[in-house]
């Protein structure tokens, strides 16, 4: 069962990115050139996605390069920032109109709806709110959506096969609760991870929800 809209059309989460630590813009602008890169939903991006993946890698080192606070390196990191943030709203404004407001196909874009897109209460087929790096290297915290009558949660991971595969070997971890986000350790960096849920109601546990992938950064 898909998330329906019900009163506004479903607009993408853009202007937070100036707020985010660089860390966590690398981590969002990693998310979402996955999400949107070769996928069918959003066959001709306004940016080049050859570029904007090489605009992540050197973002990426120049936050390395900035991490002892020289002035220079610091400016430069912030410059690149700006200029990752500008193609990745470009970008949002298209998910926006390619979506055709339906939540399922804009949240595997990788970028987070704004509060102006009311749903339905999710299916567990789209219980993956969503999920950010961790405080430290080699985590991700995966936001759990309510599902109605649920007892606890359970969160699964493991690392993506060859072609998109689901995972040969999983870990998982009991989540008794949505809030806060489950936090994931020990993972490895620059590694593609497949992560699902599933809840635990009266009658047992659910099917595991659909697969969203994510590399960790």
């Amino acid at each position: 069962m898909s998330l329906k809209l019900t009163v506004k059309p479903i607009k993408a989460v853009l202007g937070i990115f100036t707020k985010l630590a660089p860390k966590d813009l690398l981590a969002s602008a990693t998310a979402i050139y996955t999400g949107t890169n070769g996928n069918p939903a959003y066959p001709n991006p306004p940016v080049d996605m050859a570029v904007l993946k090489t605009d992540i890698d050197t973002f990426s080192s120049a936050i390395t390069a900035a991490a002892d606070g020289g002035k220079k390196a610091v400016a430069e990191r912030n410059r690149l920032a700006e200029a990752l943030i500008k193609k990745l709203r470009k970008l949002g404004r298209y998910v926006e109109i390619m979506c055709n407001d339906d939540m399922k196909t804009f949240l595997s874009s990788g970028f987070e709806p704004g509060p102006a897109a009311h749903t339905a209460p999710a299916s567990l087929t789209d219980s993956i709110r969503s999920i950010k790096a961790g405080p430290n290297a080699g985590q991700f915290l995966v936001a759990i959506a309510h599902v109605p009558g649920a007892h606890a949660y359970e969160v699964r991971w493991g690392v993506s096969g060859a072609g998109g595969a689901l995972p040969t070997a999983w870990t998982s971890q009991p989540a008794p609760k949505t809030k806060p986000p489950v936090l994931i350790t020990g993972l490895t960096a620059g590694t593609n991870y497949v992560i699902q849920v599933r809840a635990l109601l009266k009658a047992g546990y659910t099917d595991w929800s659909d697969p969203v992938s994510r590399i960790c950064v």
